[in-house]
Parts: structure tokens; C-alpha cells; sequence
């Protein structure tokens, strides 16, 4: 297992929300080694001390069951560097004494500065074998900056010691789509075009762009999560069976899905796809401002787009994928809407009124799995000719000691298991898709359309979101 941490970013929201916390309780279970070391890097002028006086409320406020004892144990482990990412000398100094140690580099930092901080590890002695990489998603903005990134970093580090990271992947429920695919002959009966109408993915979030304003001018919607996490969900819901668990067998798996993805066209951009931005309105009662990004960006904050595998399990089978900001609530659901059965025998409701057998995955904020059938133990006991929709419902029992993503894939990457992480090939074949919707965007000039924060976004987008999901035009969360 590696002992030492090379955290870069680390005066940022996600190491000071997420990577501290996660690497704070890892210790506390005792799951760490007992002499790692970590190495705080930013470029804010702080020493060690003044860094571990800003980190310490903010662990306090993340994790207020822990105890001093554990708090103080991880700070005495965190040293600070003052470091220019830009200046490939100033990041080989600011590691160099540490790289006889087995190290482990993680960048929580823009992808614009991977390849200068890449340049200075390798020069300062970090990436040397067996040295690991953990890189933050996104890799690049499009297939061309990805592909920049992922060669110069593979001249100076081997792949199978590359990390790249979709916190998605490291979530317990996402990690469980494979469990219910694979270890029920229920689901395995019937997962194929043959039984399947649709499928909807939504990654919906009720926070704003807020302090986020600088990169989501130039990502958006599209680029920022079904890049990222939507395409991660498609290819657990879609992928065929691995050989093993083994993490290359199932990374084969999620890349044949990706390259097996029909490049949206310009002529049905605006039948298969819909963009918007949200404008003022109120969350839960709560008043939201509008999102003004910088003069001449022309980014969404809401994109759904229906996508199509062309393979044999899935061919006709529709996936709309739509993902949001200031929608309603925040939520993750997967919707698996079977066909109908093939001949109807009961007198009510009629064949077209009869609601459809659906599985829904809710993976945040609670994991529930809901199977929705027709049965005449819902309606009159004397009415068996009469069905009525009927909700099962499984709920994942609360109180159990679930790690948040970033701790099992720190766990992961300190022991060098890859299955939960992203390979060169999955980055490219996802880029190359996402670079046909921006396209096609582009070539049919598809209109940025309005909706009021609070809603299910614009008006048409009702064609792309579940069932289950108020309707655009049904007003503002109140």
C-alpha cells in the first residue's frame, strides 16, 4: 500500500469538502498506513501551520462525529507547500524530498494545468515507478484536449499507474447497478431490447452554478456531467456481462458500449436533444437569481439528449439522458420502462390506459429500487378483471456505515485496484460522442431555451425526463 499523498489543490472546495474529510475518516478506521505522510500543495503563501489552522473547522464541519484525537492525528501527518503549477521547476521542489517514499499524486486542480504539473513531478522524480497518478475529471474539454493531456502524461508515466477519477464510480449505489444486472436471473431474463421499451437516466441538482462560475462558462451541462457521470451510468445500465470482475474485463465492457453510441446528427438535433439555462425563479420557497455566465458564453445549464446503442442487445431501444441545474430537488434515478405485455386480457384499464412495468434505481439522495406492476390485490376485491397499478418498493436500510465515494477510491488507488477508475480509451471513445452532440449543436444552431430554477427545465423537455417527474410547465417547487 502507498504511503504518502501529493495533494494538489489542496486550499480547494473539493479537498477541503471532500478529500480531507475522506482521508480523515480512513484514518480513524485505521485503514491507512501508520506512517503516511501527506503533502498539501496550492498557491496561497500559507506555512503548515496557518494551513492546518483553515483546515481544522472545515474537518470539524465535515465530520463532527470525529474526534479531536483523529483530527489531530491527520493534521500532524499534512505538511504545506506553496507551489506555481505553471512552473514545472517550482512543483519538482516542492516534491523532490519525498519521492524515495512509495508516492501517490492526486490533482484536484483544472485540467488546463495537468500537463505542467504532470512535467514537474516527472522532473522532480514523482512519477517514477512505482509512483501512482490520481487525475479529477474532466480530462480535457473535448477529444482534442483530452488527447493532448493523455499523451504527454503517458510519456512520463505508465498507464496501468494512471487513476483517473469519476467519484460516480466510487458510489456504493452506482457500485450496487452491478450487482442487481448481474447477480439476479430476473433482471438478466429480460435486460435486451427484446423486454425493454426505455431507458431514462437523470442526474438532477438543485444547487446553482454558484463559485463554480469561471469553468462552467466553458464546460456546460453536456461537457460536466453526461461526459462524466451520465455516460458512466449508460455503460453499467448497457454493458454486457464481463468475463470477471477483473477491472480491465469490465472497462473492456463500458468502452464497446461507448464506440457502440450513434453520433448525433444535426438534422435530429432538435428532435433527439434539447439545451436550456435557467432564469430567476424559487427552490423550496427560497428565491433563486438567474445564471449570467460571461459575455458571448453560450452555455447550458440543462441538457437532455436521447441516445441510441447500436448493438444487438439495444438496438431501438432509446436512452434519454438529462441532467440539470436549479431543478426542483436533487435526485439520481435510473428508469427502466418495460414493453407492455403482448396480449391484454382484462377489461380495465384498457391496453393504452394500462401503466407500464417499470424498474426505477434511486441512487441519491436515499437508494430505493421500485418495481411498478399491475395487480388486482390493488383494486375491489371483486373486481379481478380490473388491475390497478402496484408499487413494490425495496429501500436500503439506514444506519448502515457507508463510505462516501472519495474514500473508497482513495482505498482503491493506494492498493492499485483500477476497476473503479477510467482508462485512456473510455476517455476518448466518451469525448468523441459528447464532441458529435456539441457538433451537432452547433450545425443546427439548437436555441438555448429559458426555464424558471425551480423547474423541471424548459418546456420541451418533457419528452426527456421519467415518469414520476413533475412536468416543465406545473410551476416552481414551492
Amino acid at each position: 500500500m502507498h504511503d504518502t499523498l501529493f495533494l494538489f489543490g489542496a486550499t480547494g472546495d473539493l479537498a477541503q469538502r471532500y478529500l480531507f474529510p475522506s482521508l480523515l475518516r480512513l484514518l480513524g478506521d485505521g485503514l491507512l498506513p501508520e506512517d503516511f505522510r501527506i503533502r498539501a500543495l496550492a498557491l496561497s503563501g500559507h506555512d503548515t501551520e496557518a494551513f492546518h489552522d483553515i483546515l481544522r473547522p472545515r474537518l470539524q464541519q465535515a465530520m463532527p462525529m470525529a474526534s479531536q484525537k483523529d483530527i489531530a492525528s491527520l493534521l500532524r501527518r499534512i505538511d504545506y507547500r506553496s507551489v506555481d503549477l505553471r512552473d514545472v521547476d517550482s512543483v519538482a521542489a516542492a516534491v523532490s524530498d519525498l519521492v524515495d517514499r512509495r508516492c501517490v499524486s492526486y490533482l484536484a486542480i483544472p485540467p488546463g494545468l495537468y500537463i505542467s504539473t504532470c512535467e514537474g513531478l516527472a522532473k522532480g522524480g514523482a512519477l517514477a515507478a512505482p509512483a501512482r497518478l490520481m487525475l479529477e475529471k474532466p480530462i480535457g474539454s473535448d477529444s482534442e484536449s483530452a488527447e493532448e493531456i493523455i499523451t504527454t502524461i503517458g510519456q512520463w508515466i505508465d498507464e496501468d499507474r494512471v487513476f483517473r477519477l469519476d467519484h460516480y464510480l466510487g458510489k456504493a449505489a452506482v457500485q450496487n447497478l452491478i450487482a442487481l444486472r448481474f447477480g439476479n436471473t430476473l433482471l438478466e431474463a429480460v435486460w435486451n431490447r427484446n423486454y425493454i421499451e426505455s431507458v431514462h437516466i437523470l442526474v438532477a441538482e438543485s444547487e446553482g452554478v454558484d463559485g463554480r462560475d469561471a469553468y462552467y462558462a466553458r464546460s456546460g451541462a453536456l461537457r460536466d456531467m453526461v461526459q462524466s457521470h451520465i455516460l458512466q451510468l449508460l455503460c453499467m445500465v448497457a454493458m454486457e456481462p464481463p468475463a470477471s470482475l477483473e477491472a480491465d474485463r469490465i472497462r473492456d465492457e463500458k468502452v464497446k458500449v461507448l464506440r457502440a453510441l450513434r453520433p448525433l446528427d444535426a438534422k435530429h438535433a432538435a428532435r433527439d436533444s434539447v439545451r436550456g439555462r435557467y432564469t430567476a425563479g424559487s427552490i423550496n420557497g427560497q428565491p433563486a437569481q438567474a445564471y449570467q455566465p460571461p459575455e458571448g458564453s453560450d452555455v447550458e445549464t440543462f441538457a437532455g439528449v436521447t441516445a441510441h446503442i447500436d448493438n444487438w442487445r439495444w438496438s431501438g431501444v432509446p436512452f434519454h439522458l438529462v441532467t440539470g441545474k436549479r431543478l426542483p430537488e436533487r435526485t439520481t434515478r435510473v428508469v427502466v420502462t418495460l414493453k407492455p405485455v403482448t396480449h391484454w386480457l382484462f377489461e380495465r384499464p384498457q391496453r393504452a390506459q394500462a401503466a407500464p412495468n417499470r424498474l426505477v434505481f434511486q441512487l441519491q439522495p436515499q437508494e430505493n429500487i421500485e418495481l411498478g406492476l399491475m395487480s388486482s390485490l390493488a383494486g375491489p376485491e371483486w373486481g379481478a378483471l380490473e388491475l390497478q397499478p402496484l408499487e413494490l418498493e425495496l429501500s436500503v436500510p439506514t444506519g448502515l456505515h457507508r463510505r462516501i465515494a472519495y474514500e473508497r477510491l482513495f482505498l482503491d488507488a493506494f492498493n492499485g485496484n483500477h476497476t473503479l477508475f477510467v482508462r485512456d480509451d473510455e476517455v476518448r471513445a466518451a469525448w468523441a460522442w459528447i464532441d458529435s452532440v456539441a457538433d451537432a449543436w452547433k450545425a443546427a444552431n439548437l436555441p438555448l431555451e429559458p426555464y424558471p430554477a425551480g423547474q423541471w427545465g424548459p418546456a420541451n423537455a418533457v419528452d426527456f425526463l421519467p415518469q414520476g417527474v413533475d412536468a416543465p410547465d406545473s410551476g416552481a417547487s414551492e
